[in-house]
């Protein structure tokens, strides 16, 4: 089974992130930012699950989304 999620499945889980957990994408992106200071992918997912009670997949959908914005930052 793949890890990876293709785009269109990545844009459909952020949308219903805000239903599911009744907080916008830009308030899990900040909370992402202001969070430990954690580099690998794993530990983001680990860390936004056990301390905001997310599922696996909405976690990994937040961070692979923070990740994205942030390396867009630095072009």
């Amino acid at each position: 089974m793949s890890q990876l999620f293709s785009e269109e499945t990545h844009r459909n889980m952020l949308s219903r992130i805000p239903h599911c957990t009744g907080r916008e994408i830009s308030e899990w992106l900040r909370t992402v930012e202001e969070g430990p200071a954690l580099f690998r992918f794993d530990e983001k997912v680990s860390w936004l699950r056990g301390e905001h009670n997310l599922a696996y997949g909405h976690a990994k959908a937040i961070v692979h989304e923070h990740d994205l914005r942030r390396a867009a930052r630095k072009f």
